[in-house]
């Protein structure tokens, strides 16, 4: 195991992925000489040629449809947004057309394509480029949604996602681009669809995903100088939802916060809720919690985006409400 940078991580799943198989190409705006927003793809235009990695206009719903076309017809495209916000330019083509081609024409075609996202608040960019925007996608069937919270699982959940036969919204917090973690040296890839317990807990459930598991460890670092055991879930794959993992904890702690970055009316964090109530309500000891941003567009001043934006405090905050019952 070595220590990479998240986004370095998903470089390498790309060229590992790219040189495996010659249908892998990559699609989005800048994504070629200049590396893409975020430099994600530097240098790899020249490594596997302008064939494979192609800039495009600015037109998230025309390079977004040719991705679809393009794997209709064989390839595995790779689509980088600039931003999840830009999403919103191209919800027919995903949702309408990528969604549900699989439903519609059953075995006459799939869809392997994946769509990279970074995502979310904490630098300051205003109120159109720092949303979290999984909600939306998570309620459409036929899409997969994944969104690692470490470097390990960045590498290996993408490169699963490339090799899946259907579409994948991949999310990536901006925030965690410039962390380090530990990456296995050689080949590897981690499922779609199966959660991971990070911290063992008898008191009270944790469940978070990306940015927000940092967080929710955080919070139940501060939690246990108290003497409360929290035990931490990274969904890891918002679509589909591995429910029995998360049931399985909150069963055994009565309790249970649920995180997220997006906005609190109508979020992930939500329907997770109500999942937990539905499956152990005889079980649960105080009602689910919910951590969320405010539901205000998310500021571009930098003391204004913090306190509209969940962490640490405000998870820990909804643990200890939760033990009071």
């Amino acid at each position: 195991m070595r220590e990479i940078f998240y986004s370095h991580a998903i470089r390498e799943a790309l060229e590992e992925e790219m040189a495996r198989d010659e249908r892998v190409i990559l699609i989005g705006e800048d994504i070629a000489e200049y590396g893409g927003a975020f430099k994600i793809t530097r240098d790899m235009a020249e490594r596997f040629g302008a064939e494979r990695v192609r800039n495009t206009p600015i037109s998230e719903n025309g390079f977004v449809g040719v991705a679809v076309g393009a794997a209709m017809t064989g390839l595995r495209p790779v689509v980088e947004l600039m931003f999840m916000d830009f999403l919103t330019l191209a919800m027919d083509q995903l949702c309408n057309h990528a969604a549900k081609f699989r439903y519609q024409y059953g075995e006459q075609c799939t869809i392997p394509l994946v769509l990279r996202c970074p995502a979310g608040a904490g630098r300051s960019y205003g109120p159109t480029h720092s949303q979290s925007l999984e909600r939306w996608l998570v309620a459409i069937p036929g899409l997969l949604v994944a969104a690692p919270a470490t470097a390990e699982d960045a590498k290996g959940m993408l490169k699963s996602a490339i090799r899946c036969d259907d579409p994948v919204v991949f999310v990536e917090s901006k925030l965690l681009y410039g962390q380090k973690g530990a990456v296995p040296e050689g080949e590897y890839t981690i499922p779609l669809g199966e959660a991971a317990v990070r911290r063992e807990g008898a008191d009270v459930t944790i469940v978070a995903y990306s940015r927000m598991v940092d967080e929710a460890l955080r919070a139940a670092d501060a939690l246990a100088e108290h003497e409360v055991g929290a035990e931490v879930i990274d969904l890891r794959t918002l679509a589909p939802l591995d429910i029995e993992t998360v049931a399985a904890s909150v069963e055994a702690t009565g309790r249970a916060v649920v995180v997220e970055e997006g906005h609190l009316t109508g979020g992930v964090a939500a329907e997770i809720a109500a999942r937990i109530t539905e499956q152990c309500f005889d079980l649960l000891e105080a009602p689910p919690r919910r951590v969320a941003a405010l539901d205000v567009p998310v500021p571009a001043s930098r003391v204004l985006e913090q306190a509209a934006t969940p962490d640490w405090r405000d998870i820990a905050r909804a643990a200890a409400d939760a033990l009071r019952y």
